[in-house]
């Protein structure tokens, strides 16, 4: 397990090390299609590339969200922010212990395989957390 959560880990932050903002008329058709099924009341949408991977940013609901879809438009997670007080008491306690400071945002991310994973932004990068809130990874910017 702790092995699928750092190949995870790993290849979101390659993703996002990679990103590259994109028109939405440079969307495969098919993801454009996807998206609009599962976000129909979605005008509003930032499209990035990412490592031959779609990501696309939005609100829906009151809610931050994204969502990355590979090319065949099969989507492969969907990050949500979330306020603070919703991390996981062990990550909250994680990031308090290491000194990492002030958490400044928070995001819960569910794979396609539902799993889920937590963020927390802090000043030196990305903390990511397993669903229990045990540390994963430090990403750093």
């Amino acid at each position: 397990m702790k092995k699928l959560a750092f190949l995870l880990t790993m290849t979101t932050g390659v993703v996002f090390i990679s990103a590259q903002k994109i028109q939405q008329k440079d969307i495969p058709a098919l993801v454009q299609k996807e998206f609009q099924k599962q976000f129909p009341a979605v005008k509003d949408a930032k499209w990035e590339k990412e490592d031959g991977k779609y990501e696309v940013g939005f609100k829906y609901k009151g809610e931050e969200m994204s969502v990355l879809y590979n090319a065949q438009s099969v989507w492969e997670e969907k990050e949500t922010e979330i306020k603070v007080s919703q991390l996981p008491a062990m990550a909250s306690s994680y990031v308090a212990k290491k000194q990492l400071g002030k958490i400044k945002e928070a995001s819960k991310i569910t794979k396609a395989d539902g799993s889920v994973m937590y963020e927390a932004e802090v000043k030196s990068g990305d903390v990511l957390f397993d669903a229990k809130g045990n540390f994963v990874k430090l990403a750093k910017e």
